[in-house]
Order: C-alpha cells, then structure tokens, then sequence
C-alpha cells in the first residue's frame, strides 16, 4: 500500500517532531546543530547519555563542580569516581548536599568507581574489601546511588578452574549490596584478569543472584578480544550503564592503552551495528563517556570537552538508532 509508513520512517518521523517542538529544531546529523539543553529536555531517545568523570580527571575538580558542569553540558547521567567523593567528604561536605544538587540538576547517578580486591585469592584481602566495599556501598547510597563498580582486582590472570570460586566471591559482595541497597557491577577489563564477556557472564550466572550483573565498555570489550556478533545475547535489561568510547584502527587492539580511547564516532567502533544490537537485547540504560585521552585534555578546557563529549556520543546514538529500528 502507497500510504502504509514504515516502522522506521515512522520512529524517524516522530525524533523530528519531538525537535520541532522544542523550539524548531528539525532532526540533523550535524553536531552543532545539536543544542545540549534541547536534547536532554526532550528525551528523544530510549537511553540516557552520560559522563564517567574520569574525563575531567585531568582538570582537578571538586565534586560538586564536577556535577555542575556535566548537568550544563547537556548530560542526563553521571558516573562520579569514590576518591573525588571521599576527598570532598573529608574537606568538610555533606552527602546531603550532593545529593540534592544530583536531584536539582535531573541527573541520574548511573554508578559509582570504586577500587577494591574483592576478588583476591588472599583471603585477608577480601576481607579488608568486604570492609572497604560497605562503607562506599552506604556512602553511594547516601548520595541516592544504586551501584558501584568492582573491577577485578587482587589476581592478574583468571583460572577456569576457579569459576565458582569467584562466583562466591562476587555473591559475597552481592549479599552486602543486598544489606546495603547498592549493587556492585562486575566489570570487564580488557587488559585485565577478566577480559572476555564469556567469562564475565558464566561468573555472573554462576552467583545464582537476581541482581548479578556486568559493567561493559565498548573499549574494554574491543580491547580484551571479543566478538560484536554475539553481544545481544546477553540481556540488555539487566544492565545498567555501559561505558561509552571509541578506539582507534591502530596499534592493534592488544597494543591500546587507556590513554588510546576517544570520542564516539572518531575512532572505528561499529556503532551502527552495536547499538541496535543493545536496543533490541533490552538495553535502555545509561551510555556514560569515559575517556583518559591526554591529547583531549592538552587542547581543550573542561566545558569544551563535555560539550563535544555530549553532542558527539548523542549524535552517534540518535544515527544508529534511527538507521535501524
């Protein structure tokens, strides 16, 4: 039939509008057309965009600034790092405090980056975790969070013989985000022990625990050797946030370092192809921008680097959406 819309052209029609209602802005691939308040007021697309701070580690700000510069840019979600968080604690600030600014400022607290062993083979060293982890568990919950990190730490390379040993170890730290009401997210390293999402997701099951669930990175997961084509077999719903970068075609991917990642859409990652991939697993989190880019950092201030970091990951999020749903 003539008249009959596609699905897509349909979606496609409806992102336009939604622009144009917001003050005449039509739908662009263009990211100076792309005004910040714009596209976060109008909630266009079906997951949050996001900034991991570790992008403004380089600038040295306090905490509260931090919020207050990622809420102007435009961002919907922050990832605040725990030592930024202690640090303005002990200079005398109140959880409260940044808390309601989180509030004032609509962003969501996707997670929290913290740092602990829990995962070690040293018995002492989890114990002192399970320490660790409780106190930034209630810290992250007084700030109105719901998770935190728990990189693999404590062991440099992964025994699969030991598969339902770290699986206890996580369902440890599972048990006290059950007491605590702050989920700890294991996270894939792609220079670390756990570096496959393979493993990451036979450890996660092998907990047995409703809440079990992973922390992935479009460069960890490029960066420890994994394969695109099978990612939407993991369920999308029960992930939270995902970090959200770009890498470059070379050195190749066992040669990257931290420093290697950059913006969206300035590197190789198949963003077309792996977004609706997540979309249609369930995916509706947040895609929070975590780089460690040094090069950025040398040429641009804070503001300009979050505008570009917001424009750049909405631009390529709105693309691979609207190219294929």
């Amino acid at each position: 039939m003539k008249n009959k819309i596609s699905r897509r052209k349909a979606i496609g029609t409806s992102l336009k509008v939604s622009f144009a209602a917001l003050g005449g802005y039509a739908f662009t691939s263009n990211l100076e057309e792309v005004p910040s308040i714009i596209a976060k007021s109008s909630n266009v697309l079906p997951m949050r965009i996001s900034l991991n701070t570790s992008t403004l580690l380089y600038y040295k700000l306090a905490v509260d600034v931090q919020i207050d510069l990622v809420a102007n840019a435009g961002f919907s979600g922050i990832e605040l790092w725990m030592s930024d968080i202690k640090t303005f604690l002990n200079n005398g600030g109140k959880a409260d405090y940044l808390k309601e600014k989180l509030q004032k400022r609509q962003l969501t607290l996707e997670n929290i980056i913290g740092f602990s062993k829990w995962c070690s083979d040293d018995p002492e060293e989890r114990k002192k975790a399970l320490v660790q982890l409780r106190e930034e568990m209630n810290i992250t919950a007084a700030l109105g969070g719901s998770y935190i990190a728990a990189p693999v730490q404590g062991i440099s390379d992964l025994d699969r013989n030991k598969y339902d040993d770290y699986a206890e170890r996580y369902n440890a730290i599972l048990e006290l985000g059950d007491e605590t009401g702050v989920t700890p997210l294991i996270e894939l390293w792609g220079m670390g022990a756990l570096h496959k999402v393979a493993d990451c997701a036979q450890i996660v099951i092998a907990t047995g625990h409703p809440k079990a669930t992973m922390l992935l990175d479009f460069y960890h997961v490029y960066r420890g050797g994994n394969d695109w084509d099978t990612i939407d077999i993991l369920n999308g719903k029960r992930l939270p946030v995902i970090h959200m970068n770009d890498y470059p075609a070379k050195p190749s991917y066992d040669k990257l370092k931290d420093s290697d990642r950059v913006l969206p859409g300035e590197g190789v990652c198949p963003f077309n192809e792996i977004i609706p991939k997540l979309y249609h697993a369930g995916f509706r989190g947040g895609f929070s921008v975590e780089l460690f880019n040094k090069g950025y950092w040398d040429s641009m201030d804070a503001e300009t680097l979050l505008k570009h970091s917001f424009e750049k990951t909405f631009n390529i999020v709105q693309k691979a959406l609207s190219n294929t749903i």
